[in-house]
């Protein structure tokens, strides 16, 4: 079935990455026939809930899991956990807090927005944020000024969104927090082959997408304490209802880590890096471009192919290229999240041989354009400041 044309949908070549706004990542096959296998059948959704926190449990070393719409909702969930634990008259009466400890501290160069606000994310809980240290500083003495008799968390988000430096790492929140009998939550989104490390540093929840690098079905993932991760699935029965996972999106999760158990990281990699160096080769003797290698910023086993654009030199900026790149059918979106600093990324892991060459020809064409057509290009996309959806969007 060609969903493309039954209704009318533009093709999309996608240079971006595991990002909401393209539809995630592409469900690998084996994920699939599970999710297909389950479509027809009916399940104890707790039961099935049970043996989905067995194989998260296997997968990253937690005590427990369970399986969200999303993360954005895991977020949520877990800040009502921290808030409620196992009590159900306190799960019926949020998000009112009345009587319980309610404030969440987060770092500033956390507060970060992936297509909504972090923040928001926890005030939906009804929980009240308390934000600390400034936007590329934050010490210690703000996280211990900070917890209070009424602080039920510390989140600290794991992220490219988030500020690299300045920052209080994780390890010194865990040890600060947990002095003070305050539970860490962790946002790890895009974070599924560090999970074990993340759990590691003795967090309390750590939640990651089943539908970025995993490459399930729409879907979050908590792994952690099983006190706390017995909250989040109690939630149900109060504001995590309308949050509601459902059975794809659970089995879709078990499989894609189970998947992800079996798989040869260091194969993988490599195959990635095989297309990266394919973009960067071709794009390496073009005047006023210099293509690179930029390694994932928070360890994740990949890199993409960095294009830094000398607007004087290739008569067009990097918002421009990427903007023109977007235009047509095919749309081939790059990651045009640093346009404002004159580069931009081509990240080929949800790409194809064919489609990385046909990514190569469309950028060589821009780039050696005549200078009219390039100057027909800036008129058209000169307004434009990075790719056509929002590029906080993760």
């Amino acid at each position: 079935m060609d969903l493309y044309n039954k209704y009318e949908l533009t093709r999309i070549v996608n240079g971006c990455g595991k990002m909401t706004h393209l539809s995630g990542a592409a469900v690998l096959p084996p994920i699939a026939d599970q999710v297909l296998a389950a479509l027809p059948c009916f399940f104890d959704l707790d039961q099935l809930q049970a043996r989905a926190s067995e194989v998260i449990a296997a997968a990253t070393g937690a005590e427990a899991g369970c399986v969200t719409a999303s993360t954005a909702a895991g977020i949520s969930l877990s800040v009502a956990a921290s808030m409620t634990g196992t009590d159900l008259g306190r799960i019926g009466q949020l998000p009112d807090t009345a009587g319980m400890r309610d404030q969440v501290v987060i770092q500033q160069g956390h507060v970060v927005n992936f297509g909504a606000p972090i923040t928001q994310m926890i005030r939906l809980a009804g929980a009240r944020v308390v934000e600390i240290g400034s936007i590329n500083t934050t010490s210690d003495y703000h996280l211990e000024h900070a917890v209070s008799d009424d602080t039920t968390a510390v989140l600290f988000v794991i992220s490219h969104h988030t500020v690299q430096y300045g920052c209080i790492p994780l390890e010194r929140v865990v040890e600060i927090a947990h002095a003070r009998g305050v539970p860490v939550i962790v946002d790890g989104a895009a974070q599924s082959f560090n999970i074990r490390g993340i759990v590691d540093a003795g967090v309390d929840l750590a939640i990651c997408s089943g539908h970025k690098y995993l490459c399930g079905t729409t879907a979050g993932i908590i792994c952690g304490r099983s006190d706390l991760v017995r909250a989040v699935e109690l939630q149900s029965r109060g504001i995590g209802r309308p949050m509601k996972v459902g059975k794809e999106g659970i089995l879709g999760a078990m499989a894609a880590l189970e998947y992800r158990m079996a798989l040869d990281v260091e194969a993988w990699t490599a195959d990635q890096d095989r297309k990266m160096y394919r973009i960067i080769d071709r794009m390496s003797d073009l005047e006023g471009v210099r293509a690179g290698v930029e390694p994932d910023p928070n360890g994740n086993p990949f890199s993409r192919a960095r294009l830094d654009i000398d607007a004087g030199q290739a008569d067009i900026s990097a918002a421009v290229l990427v903007a023109a790149m977007a235009d047509g059918d095919p749309s081939i979106r790059l990651r045009g999240h640093h346009v404002d600093e004159g580069y931009v990324m081509v990240d080929a892991i949800e790409m194809s041989d064919a489609e990385v060459d046909l990514t190569c020809e469309r950028l060589l064409s821009l780039l050696t354009a005549s200078a009219p057509e390039k100057a027909s290009m800036i008129e058209r996309f000169g307004g434009a400041r990075s790719e056509p959806k929002l590029s906080g969007l993760r």
